[in-house]
């Protein structure tokens, strides 16, 4: 099943793709490769999921803002390439998570992109390389920060 059509049947509504928070592209295409930015997991009547996981929100918390992210990073797919059935494969992902020190769990919040994109574009497309960390602060205090890369057509 095309990723187009897999949309319609998990009944995934892509959101507007996100504009730009500063000076960059969230998205830069290169030969048969897509460049994704990092996104953030804004909502979509444009407010962002935000907290520190470790005290101010939970690990579920922080999987819902990975997989909202995801959703984003797919509009901005969609967006740019007019239909998502151009993505060849999922390259690598690499996420960030707004953390305390002893919070650990990165990779489960991540995995809130990653099965997302694995739902989306199939087990063997939709899985790539990935980075999970942790990090002090990202802006806004938003819980996850997200870029990839794609391999299109």
């Amino acid at each position: 099943m095309d990723a187009e059509a897999q949309l319609s049947e998990l009944n995934l509504v892509l959101p507007p793709a996100p504009q730009p928070a500063g000076f960059y592209k969230p998205i830069v295409v290169i030969d048969q490769a897509a460049y994704l930015s990092g996104h953030m997991p804004i909502l979509p009547d444009g407010t962002m999921m935000t907290g520190r996981l470790g005290d101010e929100v939970d690990q579920q918390h922080g999987y819902q803002a990975a997989r909202q992210t995801g959703l984003n990073m797919l509009a901005t797919l969609k967006n740019r390439l007019g239909s998502l059935d151009r993505v060849d494969r999922v390259v690598k992902i690499f996420g960030m998570v707004f953390a305390t020190p002893d919070f650990d769990q990165h990779p489960a919040v991540i995995n809130g992109c990653s099965e997302l994109f694995a739902q989306v574009f199939g087990p063997d497309r939709g899985v790539g390389a990935r980075s999970a960390a942790g990090t002090v602060s990202l802006p806004a205090k938003i819980s996850v920060e997200i870029e990839a890369i794609f391999e299109i057509r």
